[in-house]
């Protein structure tokens, strides 16, 4: 066997094997749960205090957020109301807390709105991040983000008032881009959508968000707008 034929047959397997990685089946997707405790994960990280205001049409309310790892504070004024968040290993503990005492919040409080918001208790708690009914629907891109879509559904006679959340998840911030909420009944109820983010010291962090939620009837409904700004 002449010596040019030996080079050229390994180049030809080599060549074949370079073309086999290139073509072969990409890396199964992690699942609903591993990228669920991603975005958990990823809260714990955040140490900064945010200023911030909920508006819609001429109205504002304006509160300030506070991020320390596993606990998030929104604090309001007139009156004052302090709303603690606390992101556990299991599960996430809302507490609501004013001039008459600390209540953690349960049952049907979850669906009472925040100060009369588009935003409910429920919303703030995070805790569908917990829910162990999920799986990936898909593939899909905001803001030229990749994401997974993950949809989320309550355990049985949990007294949440949503029937599942739809979450787009950042595929590589571990960031959630996007929540859509229906009701008991399969209808949408609400919808969350992150319009812009910041950078500030390495980490990101939201800047406005979008929030709707159905009027009923056929009157439009103006959109409710959370915006964010690092304090310096």
């Amino acid at each position: 066997m002449s010596l040019d034929f030996q080079v050229k047959t390994r180049f030809l397997l080599l060549a074949s094997l370079v073309a086999l990685r290139a073509y072969a089946a990409p890396e199964p997707a992690p699942s609903a749960q591993e990228i669920l405790r991603s975005v958990r994960m990823n809260q714990l990280s955040q140490q900064q205090t945010l200023k911030g205001q909920l508006r819609c049409g001429p109205t504002k309310l304006p509160f300030r957020m506070v991020l320390d790892g596993p606990q998030v504070q929104y604090e309001f004024t007139a009156p004052p109301e302090k709303i603690v968040l606390h992101l556990g290993d299991n599960d996430a503990r809302l507490s609501d807390v004013t001039k008459e005492g600390t209540e953690r919040v349960s049952g049907k409080k979850f669906a009472d709105s925040v100060r009369g918001t588009d935003i409910s208790y429920e919303d703030l708690s995070l805790r569908f991040l917990y829910w162990q009914r999920a799986a990936v629907e898909k593939d899909d891109s905001i803001l030229m983000r990749k994401c997974w879509v993950v949809r989320v559904e309550p355990p049985a006679g949990s007294d949440s008032q949503y029937s599942r959340v739809l979450l787009w998840i950042d595929k590589d911030a571990a960031a959630l881009m996007q929540a859509e909420a229906y009701d008991r009944n399969g209808k949408f109820a609400r919808r969350f959508k992150v319009i812009s983010g910041q950078k500030f010291q390495g980490m990101w962090y939201l800047k406005e968000m979008r929030i709707e939620a159905p009027a009923g009837g056929t009157k439009d409904k103006m959109p409710t707008y959370l915006d964010v700004e690092v304090e310096k």
